[in-house]
């Protein structure tokens, strides 16, 4: 009935993935508890939303007329949501069969946890950092060096996304991705919806700070599995040249990273701007001294991110205003 608490508010955020939001929205069912399902249309422009009212008449579809990023639809659809348990969704992330049912058993069992995330792996199987560390300037530049990368194995080096160790055991953690994480509702509504000034990035890892500043343990359960077809966030520019998509992107990150150090660590916003953009520089310099196409786009790349962060900094007035949205 409509008016029963159900166990589970599912949370879903769709911008223009109207084929995959089917598939995930089909993995909602029949997950062994009661649930609500909420879905937030960031004005696609791929009938995604008449897909929805079509096919998924239960789920109730908030269809903004405007991209509010991540932080700001997902707290549309918090505001509305009455179950016991929030489930952030992402819709390019697919449950398996009893996930939602394995995730409740937990949090009814560990009720000093206020938010939980689980094992994510790519359509491949391929295991994705599901269990991270706080940004750091220091863990911020072993993944901008390629140190972290280079030594996963290094509790040291490998140290921000956990790769030292094993995927298969629990533990508690300081933050787990958005892509999935189940979140007690009356801490939620005790400590706040996600931050709106974090369009894109950051809004996850800002939300589970505040959860461990108020007492409650984040937690990482490797039973409760979900298959996540877009990856993890990289934290470094991997393509050789920056696209127009790739170069917002890259300045939503960038906006973000001052914001969130600007809020939690005051003037290290500074530092992790000049840290990257320091990085940038010298590579750019010692890859103009290689004659090869492979280092001009490397250079080039280099000197397109300096650029970046000189306009995130501004933009944001060093991470203490966010710019009108959308972004």
């Amino acid at each position: 009935m409509r008016n029963q608490t159900p166990d589970v508010s599912i949370v879903i955020v769709s911008f223009n993935t109207r084929d995959m939001l089917r598939e995930c929205l089909e993995t909602t069912r029949n997950q062994g508890v009661t649930t609500e399902v909420i879905v937030v249309d960031n004005a696609s422009r791929d009938g995604s939303a008449a897909m929805v009212r079509a096919e998924f008449p239960e789920v109730r579809l908030i269809a903004s007329t405007d991209n509010l990023g991540f932080a700001g639809a997902n707290n549309l659809a918090f505001a509305e949501a009455t179950g016991r348990y929030v489930v952030l969704l992402n819709s390019d992330a697919f449950l398996r069969p009893g996930t939602l049912a394995r995730a409740v058993a937990h949090m009814h069992a560990e009720p000093n946890v206020g938010l939980a995330g689980g094992l994510l792996v790519g359509s491949d199987g391929q295991w994705q950092p599901s269990a991270r560390l706080f940004p750091s300037l220091f863990n911020d530049c072993l993944s901008l060096t390629g140190l972290s990368a280079r030594f996963r194995s290094s509790r040291l080096f490998g140290r921000a996304d956990r790769t030292w160790a094993d995927p298969k055991q629990p533990t508690d953690t300081d933050w787990v991705p958005g892509a999935f994480s189940i979140i007690r509702g009356d801490v939620l509504a005790t400590i706040g919806h996600f931050d709106p000034r974090f369009f894109l990035y950051y809004e996850e890892v800002d939300l589970c700070r505040r959860m461990k500043a108020a007492g409650c343990r984040v937690a990482y359960w490797p039973d409760i599995e979900v298959v996540h077809i877009g990856g993890e966030s990289s934290k470094t520019i991997r393509r050789l040249s920056l696209s127009a998509s790739g170069s917002q992107l890259t300045l939503w990150r960038m906006r973000s990273a001052l914001l969130y150090y600007r809020k939690h660590h005051a003037a290290q916003a500074w530092l992790v701007m000049f840290a990257e953009t320091l990085w940038h520089r010298v590579r750019r310099l010692r890859n103009s001294f290689r004659n090869s196409p492979d280092a001009a786009a490397k250079a080039e790349e280099s000197q397109a991110v300096v650029a970046l962060f000189a306009a995130a900094w501004q933009e944001t007035n060093g991470g203490r205003v966010c710019p009108q949205r959308p972004w």
